[in-house]
């Protein structure tokens, strides 16, 4: 039996590799560049995946609040206010402040982690907006602070937190607390940058946020400190923030204090976010 070459199957005609090449590599065929809004977001997505995985990282915006917010309820409430719950109106706003803050710092951890795995490394050879990975580390946590935020309210009204604002003062109150900690997170994402390790990180934000934090109008009047403590509780601030959220939540609209602190935001992304991109790109 002969076989002949019609037998078998047609033949694929002979392209040089050149031709091949430059067929694929076309101009036209490229994807386009992503902006500098869909990167960050895509890096958001990938910090939130993070939180999918190891969820065990949402205990110190679920569990921590909680604690906090029963532990000094019922430890100050009855010596402080005379009772737990007119202390509770008082407090809320104050350590859902306190909280949200605090977990601030996670930003510059998980940052300066990336940089240690060698992760910031290859984002550098994509063809991105360069701060896309830090703006998009930074819009992941937004969740953790309205999640921390969310607990911390529906905590207080099961133990009887009862918010003469309304709906709307609580929302406006969670939403300049957000506002405040995207700008108060710049601060930590630039440590992340130069610090050695997340240790590190997390032991000089601790250095400060205690301070700033406990040493404040979140769990007492400023009028019963000594002089020389008040005079750094009135500049502190996280004391203008907790008057602020507290009148916003109370239905009073203190816009001095609000416009004080929105300023203050403005400041803290114009002066830490500016040295974190300098930091970022230098490094």
């Amino acid at each position: 039996m002969s076989t002949t070459t019609e037998n078998l199957a047609p033949a694929v005609p002979y392209v040089p590799a050149a031709e091949t090449i430059g067929a694929v590599m076309a101009p036209g065929e490229r994807p386009p560049r992503p902006s500098a809004l869909s990167a960050s977001i895509t890096f958001g997505w990938r910090a939130m995946l993070k939180i999918k995985h190891v969820p065990e990282q949402l205990f110190d915006v679920t569990a921590f609040p909680i604690m906090m917010t029963l532990m000094f309820t019922y430890l100050f409430g009855g010596a402080l206010a005379g009772s737990t719950g007119a202390y509770l109106q008082y407090l809320l706003p104050g350590i859902m402040v306190m909280s949200v803050v605090m977990t601030t710092m996670y930003t510059g951890v998980a940052v300066n982690t990336d940089i240690a795995k060698g992760v910031f490394d290859r984002f550098r050879t994509l063809p991105i907006w360069r701060p896309a990975a830090l703006v998009g580390n930074l819009l992941g946590d937004l969740l953790r602070y309205v999640l921390a935020s969310t607990t911390i309210i529906i905590v207080g009204l099961i133990m009887g937190f009862r918010p003469s604002g309304g709906v709307l003062g609580v929302l406006a109150g969670v939403a300049l607390l957000v506002v405040f900690s995207f700008a108060f997170s710049w601060i930590w994402t630039m440590f992340g940058l130069f610090l050695r390790s997340e240790k590190s990180v997390m032991g000089v934000s601790m250095l400060f946020q205690f301070p700033l934090t406990f040493l404040s109008n979140v769990f007492v009047e400023p009028t019963t400190m000594p002089g020389w403590l008040q005079a750094f509780v009135d500049v502190n601030p996280i004391t203008h923030l907790v008057t602020a959220v507290r009148a916003l939540m109370a239905g009073t609209w203190d816009t001095g204090e609000i416009t004080w602190v929105l300023i203050s935001c403005v400041v803290m992304t114009a002066i830490f976010g500016t040295l974190t991109m300098r930091l970022y790109n230098r490094k």
